[in-house]
């Protein structure tokens, strides 16, 4: 029962959000941040680099700790700590680099540009 929602975003800032669930989320469990995958999980063609995300309740991954994990870890600058002074450091709750089934969100960066969806249009004839 695994689900993903992606946020995918273009080299040109556009951006739109897919949720994956459990067969189709399988590909993405045990990869790290930074990794590069298809873009056919999603029905795009190319390539996904991942460069982010979040768990459950809404601890934010990190690059730079390793595992799939929840640690304590002291920041002093970076993803998950906002507003520090010169030479403050923070105590702070962070999830590793590696998705796992607590990951929810996954942030995805993709090397193309990003289709345009028509709206579609409900037109009343006169």
């Amino acid at each position: 029962m695994t689900n993903f929602k992606l946020t995918i975003s273009d080299v040109k800032g556009k951006s739109i959000t897919k949720e994956l669930k459990d067969n189709d989320a399988n590909p993405l469990l045990g990869l790290q941040l930074g990794n590069e995958t298809d873009a056919s999980i999603v029905g795009l063609t190319g390539k996904l680099k991942l460069t982010g995300g979040s768990d459950k309740s809404g601890v934010p991954m990190r690059n730079d700790i390793h595992g799939a994990a929840r640690k304590y870890v002291l920041l002093s600058k970076g993803v998950g700590l906002q507003n520090a002074e010169i030479g403050q450091r923070v105590r702070k709750l962070m999830r590793g680099n590696t998705i796992s089934e607590e990951i929810y969100q996954i942030n995805c960066k993709f090397n193309g540009e990003l289709p345009i969806e028509a709206p579609t249009e409900t037109a009343a004839s006169p």
